[in-house]
């Protein structure tokens, strides 16, 4: 299960999505992720599939290697479905006992599940597209009309890079302490809820121990090699827009202005 987990894994492969500026593709996530939130109905999401599709497939990120990242968000999402048939009040279709579906709550549970699979494919695919250096800085970038008030903005996105891209990496040493402990005997799936609890114990001692150990040998290795935050360093590849670049703002800018159109219109 954990090896199916593709949050913050690069997907290296030649494509338009890759080329475009780390900037763009930031603030694209964010007009995708706001034009979920705008529709209400299906007709809505349609438009937003079809605005993810032709980015997947420009992008040449296979559809199977996307869809494998959800997987490990199965029970989040049955479990948003379920809460959205059984809480919703409205017309009963279906009661046992303090049971209850209702025609509104069928709706509202395949409305919002399929708003949580689109959102999480739609970010996926920035981190699919994005080296942490490109998108470290991207957000510095973006980010930098803050440093007048004082924030950090190198020091932040430099966190928030590290913290995507130690996602893959944590994961997979979670696996190997499993297997690991698997051989030994350890046994993580039988028992009641407590049992499996205590079970996890010998796992999260050395994932600790080992995050604790990865993370002093970066600040080491960033210590050896003179880092000392953002200022005054220059960039071995400055970020600079190109036609592609304003063009798919554009596009952005059209789909925007199209979903705020379709949902007064839908």
């Amino acid at each position: 299960m954990l090896r199916e987990i593709t949050i913050g894994q690069y997907y290296p492969v030649s494509s338009l999505i890759h080329r475009l500026d780390p900037r763009v593709k930031i603030i694209g996530t964010l007009v995708y992720i706001v034009s979920l939130f705008l529709f209400d109905s299906f007709a809505g999401l349609a438009v937003a599939v079809v605005f993810l599709g032709a980015l997947l497939f420009l992008s040449k990120v296979p559809l199977r290697y996307t869809l494998k990242g959800l997987k490990p968000i199965l029970v989040l999402l049955i479990m948003t479905v379920l809460f959205n048939f059984f809480l919703t009040p409205g017309e009963v279709i279906w009661k046992f006992g303090v049971f209850k579906i209702t025609k509104e709550g069928l709706y509202r549970g395949a409305f919002f599940g399929c708003r949580l699979l689109l959102l999480i494919l739609g970010s996926s695919l920035m981190t699919f597209t994005t080296t942490p250096v490109q998108l470290t800085d991207g957000l510095e970038r973006l980010l930098k009309p803050l440093s007048w008030i004082g924030v950090p903005v190198h020091d932040v996105a430099m966190m928030m890079s590290i913290a995507l891209r130690f996602i893959p990496i944590l994961l997979e040493e979670t696996d190997k302490i499993m297997k690991a402990q698997q051989a030994r005997g350890a046994d993580f799936e039988s028992g009641n809820i407590l049992r499996r609890v205590k079970a996890m114990v010998p796992i999260f001692i050395p994932l600790l121990l080992s995050a604790f150990r990865r993370a002093f040998d970066l600040a080491l290795a960033m210590e050896a090699r003179c880092y000392r935050g953002g200022k005054g360093r220059t960039k071995m590849r400055p970020l600079r827009f190109k036609l592609r670049d304003w063009l798919a703002l554009v596009y952005l800018a059209v789909y925007l202005t199209a979903v705020i159109i379709l949902r007064r219109w839908l």
